[in-house]
């Protein structure tokens, strides 16, 4: 076993334990200098349910500073953090409401979302965790001093989803200088919803998920900071011209590209020179990449 493998298994017995010793060099700040920025998707999804608290927690233990999550609307306005539109692979919906298919987010309300169990899919030693609601999970990543880049999940399924979204970042304490400078990040794959974001609140660092021609990259610039691509998609020669190109704050385009478990694809991706690296695996990356 390699001393990277040993490490990240390590890693890994110690969350399942319910706690994490790193070295102190495994356990450095994410976005040191010497390599990309490690973002956990959907919180540190390896090692634990996918957007739940305790995924969060679990990047926490892992030493990492920035999480990734999806937000979307229930039946009755409330912003709930869960990543596809129906609700029947990551919770026990189609047990607990026979008869409500397909179990669509935007069919449920607040309250009967909460009463879903969003871990045991995962494993039981997190049965009974929850689909968090945005303002519950805001807390958590406030407790544990980290950094959220937020998508906004199917817009176009969502109207006012910007406008919502930004009312809680903004009731939550997220929209003052030092969150919006240095915590948060705005992303979605709806180029129209991340120039709603950027139209309402200009000084909100945003991003687009995808990969637009070079010769449209131009015109994404009036609106996104970063161009946030599948890892398949690129080569050092897109990510360059992405970061020729300066955005709505008169900095550099970013790339942040996503979603690579590995390490070998890992430092390829580095080497192309992305400014991040979105990951299920974020101690796997880190490790590959510093």
């Amino acid at each position: 076993m390699s001393v990277r493998t040993a490490t990240a298994s390590a890693a890994v017995a110690a969350l399942l334990g319910g706690c994490v010793l790193l070295p102190a060099a495994q356990a450095q700040a994410v976005g040191a200098k010497d390599g990309p920025l490690v973002f956990a998707h959907r919180g540190a999804s390896a090692y634990a349910p996918e957007n739940t608290l305790a995924a969060v927690d679990a990047a926490d233990r892992l030493g990492i500073d920035w999480v990734e999550n999806d937000v979307q609307l229930t039946k009755d306005g409330v912003l709930v953090v869960v990543h596809d539109t129906t609700l029947g692979r990551t919770t026990d919906a189609e047990q607990v409401f026979p008869g409500r298919a397909p179990w669509a987010v935007k069919d449920f309300t607040a309250a009967e979302i909460a009463k879903l169990d969003a871990g045991s899919w995962f494993g039981a030693a997190y049965a009974g965790a929850r689909v968090p609601t945005l303002t519950q999970y805001l807390h958590r990543v406030e407790r544990n001093r980290q950094k959220l880049l937020l998508e906004i999940k199917s817009p176009e399924t969502y109207p006012g989803i910007e406008k919502e979204t930004l009312r809680i970042l903004r009731e939550e304490g997220w929209l003052d200088r030092g969150h919006v400078k240095h915590r948060l990040i705005v992303q979605s794959f709806g180029a129209e919803s991340v120039k709603a974001v950027h139209a309402q609140r200009p000084d909100v660092v945003t991003g687009f998920l995808g990969t637009p021609a070079v010769a449209d990259l131009p015109a994404y610039a009036a609106f996104t900071d970063q161009i946030n691509p599948s890892y398949t998609t690129i080569g050092a020669d897109y990510v360059a011209a992405v970061q020729k190109l300066k955005g709505p704050h008169g900095k550099p385009l970013q790339v942040n590209t996503w979603t690579v478990n590995d390490a070998a694809n890992a430092a390829k991706v580095a080497g192309f020179g992305v400014d991040g690296i979105i990951t299920n695996n974020p101690d796997i990356v880190r490790d590959a990449t510093r």
